[in-house]
């Protein structure tokens, strides 16, 4: 086939392409590439001879082919990545590229946030350590400290499978719930903050995963409740919400009333009158880590009662029964 008017010879090769290509000379189109044709829905031999604005639809693009250069820009939700050089505009669809540079970023901030808990208690534990102290508590200090490094180990394992709940067994509530207060010990003594525990049951989890569930609950209750005050941590089952064999967890503080509770759950979100530093990541963990083991987890707000007299924040989620 002869090629048409001003079009170079031998360009069959850029239809193998990924990328869209347009062809022009001085703003004139000479031809599309088969990815152009997809993202415009013009083909090649409508679109020569126009001028390179009618096929682009996009003032921006034109401008790019004439200056040279590169523009990322969004078309019909997609994210595209645009470079022109002499007689050929370049445009690469990212949007998949995009995407996963967001979940790695999501990723970071996960990490960032689980790896805190650990790291806050070793370096505790280490502070301590540099006192002179009874062989028995120096013992129970090294032992505490075994255990965290044997968690950050876990955590680093836990990467390559997407933070998974791999290792469920069956345990007393009670169980994982004291280690988080022996975890979060200076921050309730220092708030004025006791926990409530409700009725012990057995339940089927990762210990490591419930660990950070219950730790990230109960920091954002001393965060958000009163101080002094106290935390609930109440459990249940047999509700109508809670099917089959779940066991419903509740860690409940007597804070103000939460609004738009559904976003609060998701990632860079904090509450209403949060202070300090906070990555805003810890519910939308929480909500994470139990929806892998299949599980739910919702705000709901209690009403006044002579246990609550003004009402109540309740921090719901699920988790298997033994």
């Amino acid at each position: 086939m002869t090629p048409g008017p001003g079009e170079p010879q031998d360009v069959s090769w850029i239809d193998a392409l990924a990328q869209a290509v347009v062809l022009h000379e001085h703003g004139i189109v000479t031809r599309l590439n088969a990815a152009a044709v997809r993202l415009w829905s013009v083909s090649s031999e409508r679109a020569r001879g126009r001028r390179l604005l009618e096929v682009v639809r996009r003032h921006t693009l034109e401008t790019l082919a004439e200056r040279g250069g590169e523009l990322d820009l969004e078309i019909s939700g997609r994210a595209l990545h645009c470079r022109a050089v002499p007689g050929a505009l370049i445009v690469e669809d990212v949007t998949d590229l995009r995407r996963r540079e967001a979940e790695l970023r999501e990723a970071a901030a996960v990490l960032s946030h689980e790896f805190r808990t650990p790291v806050t208690a070793l370096k505790g534990l280490l502070e301590a350590l540099q006192y002179e102290l009874p062989y028995d508590m120096q013992q129970s200090f090294v032992n505490q400290g075994i255990a965290e490094v044997e968690r950050l180990a876990r955590l680093v394992e836990d990467l390559a499978v997407g933070f998974r709940p791999t290792r469920a067994r069956t345990l007393p509530l009670s169980e994982v719930l004291a280690r988080a207060e022996r975890l979060i010990a200076p921050e309730l003594a220092s708030s004025g903050v006791c926990i409530d525990r409700g009725e012990d049951r057995l339940i089927r989890a990762d210990p490591d995963k419930l660990l950070q569930v219950l730790i990230n609950l109960l920091e954002n209750a001393l965060r958000y409740g009163p101080r002094p005050g106290k935390v609930q941590v109440h459990s249940r089952t047999g509700e109508p919400h809670v099917p089959g064999e779940l066991v419903e967890i509740a860690v409940i503080d007597g804070g103000a009333p939460l609004r738009d509770t559904h976003n609060l759950w998701r990632a860079h979100v904090r509450g209403e009158g949060a202070q300090g530093n906070g990555s805003g990541m810890g519910l939308y963990i929480v909500r994470s880590i139990v929806e892998g083991w299949g599980g739910q987890a919702w705000t709901q707000r209690l009403a006044p009662s002579s246990e609550w007299p003004t009402g109540a924040n309740a921090f719901c989620f699920t988790v298997p029964g033994s």
